[in-house]
């Protein structure tokens, strides 16, 4: 099974870089994004790791949205916060869709 704690680290690096995002632009949607994938990603963690069904699928759905809001952005801008978080996302679909596809 996925070890807890990359979920954690995933949920707190996503929450700073909305936080991040927040204090380089102004932007109050960046906390809100960053904050509320983070909690999707510490949720599924914490599902994880006590056993709780629908752990994965919730680190793999933080996974996807944060893919789906960071990769364009990474491609357009090739700025670093969107590519650090693009690499995070990509760490997550690899890590929570492989434990997926090996659970069914």
């Amino acid at each position: 099974m996925v070890n807890e704690v990359p979920a954690y680290v995933l949920a707190a690096l996503t929450a700073g870089g909305g936080i991040t995002g927040y204090i380089r632009t102004g932007s109050l949607p960046s906390v809100i994004a960053g904050t509320a994938v983070g909690a999707l990603y510490a949720l599924g963690g914490y599902r994880i790791a006590t056993n709780q069904q629908y752990g994965l699928e919730l680190a793999l759905l933080a996974s996807l949205v944060l893919a789906g809001s960071s990769i364009p952005r990474a491609i357009k801008t090739q700025k670093g916060l969107p590519i650090g978080l693009s690499l995070l996302a990509l760490y997550g679909l690899f890590t929570y869709g492989t434990a997926y596809k090996n659970r069914l």
